[in-house]
């Protein structure tokens, strides 16, 4: 394994003796260390090689030391630098950290207290570039160019975001399961005067009901059993930042309500705490589920419906635009070719009839996946053929849990077999779940409360866990 090239730095000082020993002390810490014994000498350094780091001392036999720290900032403004004197003072000190210097050490020091000095020093600086390239990566991931697609729709969702990113206006996006709700609030967020503040998730559907309020309000120490430390919670974790809330229809009635109230007041409080808490958010919203419907059925408030959706944003479905497909074919299979050690690959015309041709229940992200899945399967050829494409894509199937049904001529009682094809859909999601009512009616795009309702209505006996 190649070692890393250890961090260099230039000692200026006309000691020898201390010169050395400072040198000496550096290495041992793992520092690559150069000297030089006046400014000259230090400046002809660093004309000829870009140190990490610089020790100079304030007084230099042919010139005073902050001619070699201005020189050195000028030419490296990133370079970390320490200047040392035995005569120095506060103004000295002030001086020296206003031209650039990171400390300021008076004679006698401690050797391992200027390598510390140094180090944390780097290490600081180490850090802001990693935050600053990680910041650079999120910038590019959520460009809005990098949304996919020639469709009208897309254009139009394109033009909207432009538009309601650099504003604090909640937003309310809606699509189908796998239309990529999330890379849109998070592309929104990164593109608004909050993206160096945090972008906080909460997925009302993945958090057990009684678990969701504390969750999405925090919670004090004792609030309940098992609250065993005190928690902030996803309001006030995003403060100042957005605050994403996915799955939003299948959050409960009460739970609704004390949404409402945060909204509206713009603050929360603690389960077990009285006192109230003021939050700076911005709110996006996502939902799979018509929330028209909803609030018409009595399964989701109508006053929140409408303090969350002042800017809807409607995503749509993969088989609604289909004359992208070929674009995003390229963009994910590049993207996988890339991230694999791959080779650049193109896709047959045979295969793009078939992806073409697909339903894609499971939209962009199943599209992804398939393609990451031609991609693999094709190994080292440069072309993705019908073969590589996974099976159902191939068979043209578009997996259904709805089964044929036989009419004789007599016909058949709809509202009967209606209800028995109910049944047996919801006794399948809990059987897939294990009982858990929750993640079954998400199964089914179903609210919670519905759910249970067809539940009692349909006299289903359940199987496993409440």
């Amino acid at each position: 394994m190649t070692q890393p090239t250890p961090a260099t730095v230039l000692v200026v000082e006309d000691d020898l003796d201390l010169r050395a020993t400072i040198v000496e002390s550096l290495e041992a810490s793992g520092l690559a260390a150069a000297q030089a014994s006046d400014a000259a000498d230090a400046i002809e350094r660093l004309q000829g090689f870009a140190y990490d780091a610089l020790v100079v001392d304030l007084k230099l036999p042919d010139a005073d030391g902050m001619t070699v720290l201005d020189e050195a900032l000028a030419r490296y403004p990133l370079i970390r630098a320490v200047v040392i004197t035995g005569f120095g003072g506060v103004e000295e000190a002030v001086t020296a950290i206003r031209r650039g210097a990171v400390d300021f050490l008076i004679k006698p020091f401690q050797l391992s207290q200027l390598s510390r000095v140094l180090r944390t020093s780097m290490e600081q600086l180490r850090l802001r570039e990693e935050n600053a390239s990680l910041k650079a990566q999120l910038h590019e991931r959520f460009r809005f160019d990098n949304i996919i697609g020639r469709h009208q729709s897309v254009q139009s969702l394109f033009a909207t975001l432009e538009l309601v990113a650099p504003m604090n206006s909640t937003v309310l996006i809606q699509g189908e399961t796998g239309t990529g709700k999330e890379l849109i609030a998070r592309t929104i967020h990164h593109n608004s005067p909050r993206a160096d503040q945090r972008f906080v998730a909460f997925n009302a559907a993945a958090i057990p009901e009684p678990l969701a309020e504390a969750e999405l309000f925090g919670h004090v120490k004792g609030a309940f059993t098992g609250a065993i430390a005190s928690r902030p919670g996803r309001f006030e974790m995003a403060h100042r930042g957005t605050l994403f809330i996915d799955e939003v229809a299948s959050m409960s009635l009460p739970l609704q309500t004390k949404l409402l109230r945060a909204l509206q007041e713009r603050e929360v409080e603690r389960l077990g705490e009285g006192k109230p808490l003021k939050v700076d958010i911005r709110v996006v919203a996502a939902t799979n589920m018509d929330l028209k419907t909803m609030v018409k059925a009595g399964t989701f408030r109508e006053d929140l419906y409408y303090r969350l959706n002042v800017i809807p944003v409607t995503l749509p479905a993969l088989r609604q635009r289909r004359e992208d497909i070929p674009l995003l074919a390229q963009h994910f299979l590049t993207k996988s070719c890339k991230e694999n050690n791959l080779p650049a690959k193109t896709v047959s015309q045979e295969a793009m009839r078939l992806l073409m041709a697909y339903e894609w229940p499971g939209n962009v992200r199943q599209f992804e996946n398939a393609i990451e899945y031609a991609a693999t399967m094709s190994g080292f050829e440069t072309e993705i053929n019908a073969e590589t494409l996974p099976t159902d894509i191939r068979q043209g199937t578009t997996a259904t849990v709805v089964p044929p049904v036989a009419i004789p001529d007599e016909g058949i009682h709809f509202t009967s077999v209606v209800s028995q094809l109910e049944r047996d859909l919801i006794l399948r999601c809990l059987e897939k779940t294990g009982g858990n009512k929750r993640q079954a009616a998400r199964l089914l795009h179903l609210s919670r409360t519905t759910f249970i309702d067809k539940l009692q209505r349909l006299n289903v006996v359940e199987a496993g866990a409440a």
